[in-house]
């Protein structure tokens, strides 16, 4: 099968090239690197230990979710710590693994505060730094906010634009519908390390697959049933089409069982032994899956144990990549 390219600049940049690539499969964990099952937070004990494991073990990334409140009806508080404050952390632990957000709640952020956290983070992290954006799965938190739920897909494209602008123009002249004016007179600082961030779409964001290849850079889906994967992917490209690469990966709870051969339960819960998931992984990435994102909380086995199992069997068949130059770039302020 024959992929469009990445362009130069995604090509180069340490974070994206390493997660994403055309006709190869990656993965990556989605904080907390910790099995919770039966509680809505994690306990964080060693979390700065585990992501330093998983860095020098080779994944490709580590996802950061933006859950501000904890909802009882929803029962699952993420890795607890703010997104942007925990990719400066991790910044400081870790030297090769792609640092995402899965996503930044962008209607309920003001985007140039977005924009100017998300340069800060990519110039700490040497530019591995993927900017992942959604609108969110809780309702309830809009109001919270004082933010229109219903208008949240428009506050979106349009927060994105003021995002975009922001952090890839020198003194930018940009107008918006719902947020600030720039009027050529500020500039923000600092600007990513590379002349861009890259940006994806977690979830649909209230858009259109087209809206969605043609504006941003990729999407990390939800998980479904693996017979509908196809089908998925197939729209996604047909999407894409004319564009340069655009990846299509997916997150999903995830359950590694202590049979290598245990076949494969599906549902909302991934879960199977290792040689089983080999071969699911292996015919997905031949279908065009480029990145796989795992969470832990229903595992039932501890996190260390499973990144260990991972790293020694799994990872082998579906390593992570380097970008096409691996001499940094100048930091880039304005």
């Amino acid at each position: 099968m024959t992929y469009p390219e990445l362009p130069k600049e995604l090509a180069e940049h340490r974070g994206f090239a390493r997660v994403f690539q055309p006709g190869h499969l990656t993965f990556g964990f989605i904080a907390p690197l910790e099995s919770y099952p039966d509680s809505p937070g994690p306990t964080l004990a060693n979390h700065a230990d585990m992501a330093r494991t998983v860095d020098q073990a080779g994944f490709s990334a580590i996802w950061l979710r933006d859950v501000p409140f904890y909802d009882p009806n929803f029962g699952d508080v993420g890795q607890v710590i703010d997104p942007m404050v925990y990719a400066g952390y991790l910044a400081a632990i870790t030297e090769k693994i792609a640092i995402g957000t899965a996503g930044i709640v962008l209607p309920l952020r003001d985007p140039l505060i977005v924009a100017k956290q998300a340069a800060s983070v990519d110039q700490l992290l040497g530019g591995r730094f993927i900017l992942g954006l959604a609108t969110g799965d809780r309702p309830v938190e809009y109001p919270a906010f004082g933010a229109d739920f219903d208008n949240r897909a428009d506050r979106f494209r349009d927060a994105l634009a003021v995002v975009r602008a922001a952090t890839e123009r020198a003194w930018p002249v940009h107008g918006s519908a719902y947020y600030g004016e720039l009027t050529g007179n500020l500039d923000l600082v600092p600007k990513p390390l590379a002349p861009r961030l890259p940006t994806i779409v977690v979830g649909m964001a209230g858009q259109s697959m087209e809206w969605i290849a043609e504006n941003t850079d990729g999407v990390l889906w939800y998980f479904t049933d693996p017979a509908k994967i196809p089908d998925m992917i197939n729209r996604w490209q047909d999407a894409s089409r004319g564009q340069p690469f655009k990846p299509y990966g997916y997150g999903t709870f995830f359950d590694l069982a202590a049979d290598p051969n245990l076949p494969l339960q599906t549902g909302r819960v991934l879960r199977a032994g290792r040689n089983t998931l080999i071969d699911l992984w292996r015919r997905q990435q031949d279908q065009g899956v480029n990145h796989v994102a795992l969470n832990f909380k229903p595992q039932q086995r501890p996190a260390a144990e499973v990144i260990d199992e991972m790293g020694e069997y799994i990872l082998p068949h579906f390593p992570s990549l380097e970008p096409a130059l691996t001499t940094p770039s100048a930091p880039r302020s304005r």
